[in-house]
């Protein structure tokens, strides 16, 4: 197989509503890395195009770390988008599409569509296109079992039109359209508990996961009450001080590993150094930056996962502005910053924060 068609469009998938800023962002990382283009945002469509001037996506996708994207949940290096694909054989343009993205198998298929309301009627059609297409890609040699390998995506706005694509694995989301499929646990105070579950998974890799959420260790969880983000700190075995006006759900303050602290969240500091930090508190984003950033800076805490609520308008310049404060918070000390808007984040970006 040989390397014959370009990838022009590098397409990432967002939360519909944040279309402008996942275009804005993609724009200011690729010009930093040297590639100019321009990006196409419909409101609401939950992706981005992204077109560079005349260099092929999948060279501008191996410039650019995906990890530090804050919008894109997912990112696709594409060809020409596929239009009036014909009803009674999708598959052989799709096919040939594929066939000259990649110098060798795909390792893995993903047939997926925008996460909006008017794509899920779509996937009534995936489910039984992925197969079958699978099965034809398997015999023409373009698809085998192998982690390692880029990986296929076939991407559609409807039953007639979608895109070809490839992701590399390291450089992209593991999980189909960048999303988690995490079930509400049972006997969780509320569902804000899945933010902080989906947090572990995207900043920590399994093996420090592990490490750093130890049983024994201490938190504090500023804005605590009704105990979502607690919640997942006592399942790990770790000790909390949940500092909340609110009341704290009963079976969670019962499970002994709970202190309950009627404090102001902004005021209140440990005595002793605590292992983490988590923050989910409803205030002016830039205040939260500098609170969880204080935290850290002081040796408070060894690390933070705080949300920053966005406001309407000027949301990316608000994030770049938090950023600054952080940055401004910590200098001199080395430290590592991620910021990541979840899936099950809604009007909020999820950050992680921690000295070294």
């Amino acid at each position: 197989m040989t390397d014959t068609t370009s990838a022009t469009t590098l397409l990432l998938c967002c939360r519909a509503g944040f279309e402008g800023e996942c275009a804005a962002e993609i724009q200011t990382r690729a010009a930093e890395a040297g590639f100019a283009g321009f990006a196409k945002a419909k409101p609401d469509s939950g992706y981005v195009a992204f077109q560079p001037y005349g260099t092929d996506t999948r060279a501008l996708a191996a410039a650019l770390d995906f990890s530090a994207l804050i919008f894109a949940r997912q990112w696709i290096a594409c060809g020409e988008l596929l239009r009036e694909l014909p009803v009674d054989d999708r598959v052989t343009p799709l096919l040939e599409a594929a066939r000259g993205l990649a110098d060798g198998p795909f390792g893995a298929l993903r047939v997926e569509t925008p996460d909006t309301n008017e794509a899920k009627a779509l996937s009534a059609f995936c489910r039984p296109f992925e197969k079958a297409f699978a099965a034809a890609a398997r015999k023409a040699g373009l698809l085998l079992d192998d982690a390692r390998a880029p990986r296929l995506h076939l991407f559609f706005l409807s039953s007639a039109a979608g895109w070809a694509g490839v992701s590399q694995p390291g450089n992209s989301s593991d999980w189909p359209m960048g999303i988690p499929r995490l079930r509400f646990p049972s006997g969780a105070p509320s569902r804000s508990t899945l933010k902080l579950e989906e947090a572990f998974h995207v900043f920590l890799p399994p093996d420090e996961r592990e490490r750093r959420l130890r049983p024994g260790m201490t938190a504090v969880d500023l804005g605590a009450a009704p105990g979502g983000w607690t919640w997942q700190l006592v399942r790990r075995g770790l000790r909390v001080a949940a500092i909340d006006n609110g009341p704290m759900d009963e079976t969670l303050m019962a499970s002994g590993l709970v202190e309950h602290r009627r404090e102001d969240g902004f005021r209140f500091r440990p005595r002793e150094p605590v292992d983490w930090l988590v923050c989910d508190m409803v205030e002016q984003p830039a205040r939260i930056a500098q609170l969880v950033a204080g935290w850290i800076a002081d040796g408070a805490a060894k690390q933070a996962i705080f949300n920053l609520k966005l406001p309407m308008k000027k949301r990316w310049a608000e994030l770049q502005r938090c950023e600054a404060l952080i940055a401004e918070t910590l200098a001199g000390s080395p430290y590592r910053l991620a910021l990541k808007q979840l899936y099950h984040d809604r009007e909020e970006v999820t950050g992680w924060l921690r000295r070294g």
